[in-house]
């Protein structure tokens, strides 16, 4: 059976605001995170470093700093106030059996620059065949210690690669960079889809349209939609829609629909190989 790749973002794609936003930042006793965010953008212009490894060095600053380490088992507890999009929880189970009926085996890839540690221990981590986010390495005792993987929205791209040649592993270069033939991809960008909130996202989005494939721009009509328009307007992205993963809504008519058309490919592309056997 050919496989289909869905690709998603995570904060204000699948959730409706940033997943540190729920409790994590919170915890640190902030009323208000746009003012964590903006200690973190000074500091990144101030010891140019990079937003996103600036961000992982204050937060564990920020715990330490509050007599109280930053541990891998307190992740787990932020995930329980994720606020996912409507329809999200039934999300997977009904874009699989949709491509089931179609001959197509559907996987679902997270490519975020939050925490892996809330993705993996959030109630739709079990539909995920990766998640590729950031995370720390922990100490003996459970506590963070060093960044141990970054994700930044340029190094999103190497993900669309790993999973267009199915090398899942981060640790595995070789395999990445080693050539390997189009067609001999197992899930080639014709059969990607990939689902973002914004201009973050748009190396990603961009990459897997411009080769073939589909990018969606999703967004919430209070915040998001013109940003969305734009998007549309300059070519970046095949569709937008709004956020909402429900039956019947314009998101799953528009993946349906993409699905669809990648199933009457693979069945044309099987035709011509036979004949070409003959």
């Amino acid at each position: 059976m050919k496989k289909v790749a869905l690709l998603y973002d995570f904060d204000k794609t699948l959730c409706t605001k940033d997943m540190q936003e729920y409790g994590l930042i919170p915890s640190l006793g902030y009323p208000d995170p746009s003012l964590f965010w903006k200690e973190v953008t000074d500091f990144s212009q101030q010891a140019q470093m990079d937003p996103i490894s600036a961000y992982l060095y204050v937060l564990k600053n920020k715990f330490d700093a509050q007599g109280k380490p930053l541990k891998r088992s307190f992740f787990d507890t932020i995930s329980t106030s994720i606020e996912l999009y409507p329809g999200v929880e039934t999300w997977f189970d009904r874009v699989n059996a949709h491509g089931k009926a179609l001959g197509l085996e559907v996987e679902h890839y997270v490519i975020s620059s939050g925490m892996q540690e809330i993705i993996a221990s959030s109630t739709i981590a079990k539909y995920f065949r990766k998640i590729y986010a950031c995370r720390y390495f922990y100490d003996e005792k459970g506590e963070a210690q060093w960044p141990a993987h970054l994700v930044n929205y340029t190094t999103k791209t190497q993900y669309i690669f790993r999973i267009n040649k199915q090398v899942l592993d981060e640790a595995d270069d070789i395999g990445l960079n080693t050539w390997m033939p189009f067609q001999m991809r197992p899930i080639p960008f014709e059969r990607m889809i990939y689902i973002a909130d914004g201009l973050t996202d748009v190396p990603c989005m961009k990459l897997v349209k411009e080769y073939g494939g589909t990018s969606i721009v999703v967004y919430n009509p209070k915040t998001g939609k013109e940003m969305a328009n734009r998007l549309k307007q300059e070519k970046r992205v095949d569709y937008s829609a709004q956020a909402d993963y429900r039956a019947g809504k314009k998101l799953e008519h528009v993946v349906f629909s993409r699905i669809q058309q990648m199933a009457i490919d693979v069945e044309l592309q099987m035709q011509e190989e036979s004949e070409e056997c003959e």
